[in-house]
Order: C-alpha cells, then structure tokens, then sequence
C-alpha cells in the first residue's frame, strides 16, 4: 500500500503501534491471570519501549526478509493481491512475535536462568494471539487509517 519511504514509516508505526499495544494488553491479562479496565492503561508503560522496537525491527529488517519468505511462495504480479497480503503478513507474524517476545522475556519477565524455557513458552503463548490479531483486526484496520489519512495521494 504505501508508494514512498515516508507513507511507510508511517504505516509502520501505525501497524507496530496498533499489534504492540494489543499483545501487551494480552500478556500484561496473561500475567494478572484476568483482562481488567486497568490493563489499558498498563500497557502503556510497556509502550514505550516496545513500540520503538517493533517499529525499527520491522522497518529495518523484518519487512524485508518477512517480503522475500512470502515471495517463496506466492508470486507477485500474478497471485490475488489478498493472498499476497496475507502472506506477507504472515511471516512478519513468524519473525516478529519470536523477536518481541525475547524482547518481552529479557525486559519484564526476570527469567534468570530459564531464559530460553520462559521464551518460548513467552513465544508459544502469544503466536496465535498475534497471528489472528494481525490478520483479523490490526492488519486490516492499520490499512483502513493508512488509506484515510493518504486518501487523495494513494488516487494518484
């Protein structure tokens, strides 16, 4: 969607913003053992750290190697847009949910010695989450406020 270097730094942060804050929510829940008003606001402690994270993980790298998976499989020019988009999104998903969650583990989660066990429990628990949320709800509304806010210049 995005035509220029700017449209996607900011479809970037509008995506890492809408999936960072959404899975800190479901892992601060996770942990209180209950989602509560109180979460929200929580999450944002978390926020800033995390979104700046996912931001230039996925800016600077993920989305480049996340693009080439998805083209291993599916073809560009020939394949339905949708399934393209899907899945690109898709890999993002499988590179960026094992990535922040380490980040998630090492920062918040004291794990000590446990290290890799708590990060890939860490992992375990939120792949689904972060694959369903992506594609059922942050994918499409990140593309939704994207394409209001670049409205006239997307038309040209």
């Amino acid at each position: 969607m995005p035509k220029t270097k700017f449209q996607n730094i900011i479809f970037t942060l509008i995506m890492a913003f809408i999936m960072v804050y959404a899975m800190i929510c479901y892992n601060i829940s996770l942990n209180k053992g209950q989602m509560s008003n109180e979460v929200f606001l929580l999450a944002f402690h978390e926020m800033v750290i995390m979104w700046p994270a996912a931001f230039i993980l996925e800016f600077f790298a993920v989305e480049k190697l996340a693009t080439k998976l998805a083209f291993r499989f599916i073809r560009p020019g020939v394949d339905n847009p949708f399934f393209i988009t899907l899945a690109i999104s898709s890999m993002i998903v499988c590179i960026m949910c094992p990535t922040m969650s380490m980040i998630a583990t090492l920062l918040f989660k004291n794990p000590g010695k446990e290290i890799v066990a708590v990060w890939l429990q860490t992992t375990a628990m939120n792949f689904l989450m972060a694959l369903c949320w992506q594609i059922f709800f942050a994918g499409p509304l990140a593309r939704l406020i994207f394409r209001t806010i670049f409205k006239k210049q997307l038309k040209q």
